[in-house]
């Protein structure tokens, strides 16, 4: 599994980094960018959650 974070469509309110921060980091303006390039097995449901609660759908999970 993989995820992308639009940065185009990011707003910054690091739900993502919340609730995956295994995953997930922020950059210096708070804006969410994978920080994992295969995703484990044992993290897909957080990672799927993370992209549910994403306000601005800016997390593309495949």
């Amino acid at each position: 599994m993989k995820a992308v974070v639009d940065p185009d469509v990011c707003q910054g309110h690091a739900r993502c980094w919340e609730l995956c921060p295994e995953v997930f980091s922020l950059d210096e303006e708070g804006h969410g960018h994978v920080a994992a390039a295969e995703i484990p097995a044992e993290l897909e449901t957080k990672v799927r959650e993370a992209a549910e609660n994403c306000p601005e759908r800016a997390i593309t999970v495949n």
